[in-house]
């Protein structure tokens, strides 16, 4: 009879730290270009990370962090130029 194996603790631990470092880069890049998906991107990847209880758990909670300042970042963008974000031609 095939045994049911449980996954590895720590095989999950470092899925979780590798989601906490991806969160805090991408929440990074996402201040500078496509903040609309990497800003949200920063976030998921962050509370994935929570959830498999990384070790790197600052790092996890600054991508949501920075991922949330991405998002803000390009509300205020979006309303200081009155709903337009590209403006083609003069």
């Amino acid at each position: 009879m095939a045994q049911l194996t449980r996954p590895d603790t720590r095989s999950r631990t470092a899925d979780g730290d590798q989601m906490a470092v991806a969160s805090f880069v991408l929440g990074l890049l996402g201040l500078l270009i496509f903040n609309l998906v990497l800003g949200p991107g920063a976030i998921l990847l962050g509370a994935a990370a929570l959830l498999r209880r990384t070790g790197r758990r600052g790092r996890a909670l600054l991508g949501i962090a920075l991922g949330v300042a991405d998002l803000v970042v390009l509300a205020v963008v979006t309303a200081g130029s009155h709903g337009t974000i590209w403006q083609l031609g003069t």
